[in-house]
């Protein structure tokens, strides 16, 4: 009998992929997996898993039957050993594209928030009783605001997409982009060049080994001064502790996080008590409509898996 676990999930329920389990006569598990030992006892013998935050490590590949399939919920799969995996034939898919218009309304709605800086009129009526507009300090309408996209893939599209309705312009910066792009698309720069124009940066790449901590101290030091900075993407992207001394002196002006590393956000980081910045507990891509599409994608994926057949968004 094939067997089909759930590794981790924080969704709520998992009739997709218990559905998907019955139509193949698998046997199903649902687990809450959050160390390697926990991951290996939960996947030993599985055909099939589903796999959130468990961290699959080499021992946690190699308990799976062979030929097994991961499915990774969303689009990162850095908690994946996919080279090990590779070595020893377990195929790994993602779900890329469940909640691409979800993301980019998070990234775009934090964007909109910090530019117009409402979370530092809110904290002064609050704190003083009201005060004046421009206690805030100069503010540019969107016309004459620049940002500045970090990658181009589906979410940076549709949030340059979201951002062309209110007037920005938009610079990007991404190596696997065709710079030569149409007038539609935004100006495609380097990223220092980026970096130095933008009054607003998002961040929309991979982590992977080249962009660990590419929001550090030399690329913070090329941000405009008082540039504003979104990442709704991975957490290691950002040096946190590089980022909290620039919101410190004012260099960077304010910053929105949905991701951190590690997560969930440590209770002494730095960036807990500084006031200009806006964090969210990477919810970017929550919506009813969109975690029901990532568990259905997922089960699809697994169907094709049991059946055999190639897979839609294999990674490795």
């Amino acid at each position: 009998m094939s067997r089909v676990v759930v590794t981790d999930q924080a969704f709520g329920d998992v009739r997709h992929e218990r559905a998907v389990a019955a139509r193949f006569a698998a046997d199903f598990a649902e687990h809450h997996c959050t160390t390697e030992d926990e991951t290996v006892g939960a996947v030993r013998g599985a055909d099939v898993a589903f796999v959130n935050f468990a961290p699959m490590t080499r021992p946690a590949l190699a308990a799976l039957k062979p030929g097994a399939t991961v499915i990774r919920y969303g689009i990162g799969y850095d908690n994946v050993d996919v080279s090990a995996a590779r070595s020893l034939g377990v195929r790994v898919a993602n779900v890329p594209d469940y909640g691409t218009d979800t993301v980019a309304d998070h990234a775009t709605a934090a964007l909109l928030a910090l530019l117009r800086r409402l979370s530092v009129y809110d904290r002064a009526i609050r704190d003083h009783g009201w005060c004046a507009p421009g206690d805030a300090g100069p503010l540019p309408s969107f016309a004459a605001t620049t940002v500045g996209l970090v990658g181009t893939g589906q979410i940076g599209r549709a949030v340059h997409a979201r951002l062309r309705t209110f007037g920005f312009h938009v610079l990007a910066t991404d190596p696997f982009a065709d710079p030569a792009g149409g007038p539609e698309d935004p100006e495609f720069v380097a990223l220092p060049e980026l970096l130095a124009r933008s009054h607003a940066v998002s961040l929309h790449a991979p982590a992977t080994p080249d962009t660990h901590h590419l929001i550090g101290p030399r690329n913070i030091a090329r941000m405009r001064p008082g540039a504003v900075l979104v990442n709704t993407s991975r957490g290691a992207l950002v040096d946190t502790a590089a980022l909290a001394a620039a919101l410190r002196t004012g260099h960077v002006a304010a910053a929105a996080l949905d991701v951190f590393d590690p997560e969930p956000l440590p209770a002494d980081s730095p960036l807990r008590g500084l006031p200009n910045v806006l964090l969210t507990p990477h919810a970017a891509f929550y919506s009813t409509e969109s975690l029901d599409a990532l568990q259905r994608l997922a089960a699809d994926e697994a169907a094709r898996a049991l059946a055999g057949e190639p897979l839609r968004c294999q990674v490795a």
